[in-house]
């Protein structure tokens, strides 16, 4: 019964900006870890950024200085913005959970970066 639903994905141009949202369900959001994650065509899924149930946040170099993480754990509602976007932050972007010893996906929101 866990489920994990991405939105505001889409297309934009370099140097833009979108903030994406996962909207979390069957589990008890505030105590665990949570993740986005991106797969560009081609290429492997990577982690992006994490951010620990006491607000601890990790980046992938990629993205530092240009995305943050955040969880508001009152709303269960986990956030990406990001800014200052470039044509190779194209890629799919999931929402991620790790429960006990299994992951969680949500079904992907499309970022496509481009002019």
């Amino acid at each position: 019964q866990v489920q994990l639903v991405e939105s505001g994905g889409g297309l934009v141009q370099p140097g833009g900006s979108l903030r994406l949202s996962c909207a979390p369900s069957g589990f008890i959001f505030r105590l665990y870890t949570m993740a986005w994650y991106r797969q560009a065509p081609g290429k492997q899924r990577e982690l992006v950024a994490s951010i620990t149930s006491g607000m601890n946040t990790n980046y992938a170099d990629s993205v530092k200085g240009r995305f943050t993480i955040s969880r508001d754990n009152a709303k269960k509602a986990m956030y990406l913005q990001m800014n200052s976007l470039k044509p190779e932050d194209t890629a799919v972007y999931y929402c991620n959970a790790q429960i006990g010893i299994k992951d969680y996906w949500g079904q992907g929101t499309q970022v496509t970066v481009s002019s």
